[in-house]
């Protein structure tokens, strides 16, 4: 910046963007100065060098404020747990399962862990059979790492997010399929009650 630029010559562009032309180093810093700004190299490894007339301390400004917004843009990819029992019952089951593909969602890995106990160690294919259904019911937004395998008394399977694209794309049908399922049990159930209901007569 200004009379730290070690070149002789340097292409010089205003702060409005106008590229002014190639000027002696130090006549580059006088314009600079005439409109009470800096002069600071952008391209050092240009031929000439590359300089823009600004205000660095609003020109630094904005650099910290870009970068400090793409480090928040960043997800940090962190391994989470769901653990489960081979008997879950329904209720808890669905709970724990959104929270897995939310976990999903976010960019996160997700370790599912069936614990077993006493006799439990008898019936492991039970606990294979939650894993499964995990699987199976997380498949829009990940995708195991391989299959279920024992840890002790743990049946543990990895499940890792699908791309952002690819989930929203996968939750998007989803969501459509549903709709659509939704609007023909409401035409079925209609034409039940109604022998000579038309679903043309909801569009009209």
């Amino acid at each position: 910046m200004n009379e730290e630029i070690t070149a002789s010559e340097v292409l010089v562009i205003d702060e409005n963007g106008v590229k002014l032309g190639v000027f002696p180093t130090d006549e580059a810093i006088e314009i600079a100065d005439s409109r009470l700004l800096d002069l600071v190299e952008v391209a050092p490894l240009a031929e000439p060098p590359v300089c823009r007339v600004l205000d660095y301390g609003k020109y630094r400004y904005q650099l910290q404020k870009k970068d400090k917004d793409a480090r928040k843009k960043q997800k940090v990819q962190a391994l989470k747990e769901m653990k489960m029992r081979p008997k879950i019952d329904e209720h808890d089951y669905d709970f724990k399962v959104r929270a897995i593909k939310n976990f999903l969602e976010d960019g996160h890995r997700v370790k599912v862990s069936v614990f077993f106990r006493g006799r439990e160690m008898s019936f492991l294919e039970k606990g294979e059979d939650v894993l499964n259904r995990v699987i199976a019911d997380c498949e829009l937004v990940g995708k195991s790492e391989g299959p279920a395998r024992m840890e002790g008394r743990y049946m543990r399977v990895m499940l890792t997010p699908q791309s952002s694209t690819s989930a929203k794309s996968n939750r998007l049908k989803a969501e459509r399929d549903e709709t659509d399922s939704s609007k023909t049990k409401t035409a079925n159930a209609k034409k039940t009650i109604y022998p000579d209901y038309d679903s043309d007569d909801d569009e009209e």
